[in-house]
């Protein structure tokens, strides 16, 4: 026996290319986010250490 490949209906096809395509565009708009986060992380803990300088010198 061998197997055949179903071919998707064009209306659930339509859907998924339209779902995939949606989360492209939330992917895009996260990743920006998240180098702003990194560089805020980043200076709190600069400052914290600093802080943390200051008491012990």
């Amino acid at each position: 026996m061998a197997l055949t490949l179903q071919r998707l209906d064009p209306d659930r096809r339509r859907r998924r290319l339209r779902l995939l395509a949606e989360l492209a565009d939330a992917k895009t708009l996260r990743d920006p986010a998240q180098p702003r986060r990194v560089r805020a992380d980043r200076l709190r803990i600069r400052e914290l250490i600093a802080a943390r300088r200051r008491l012990a010198g």
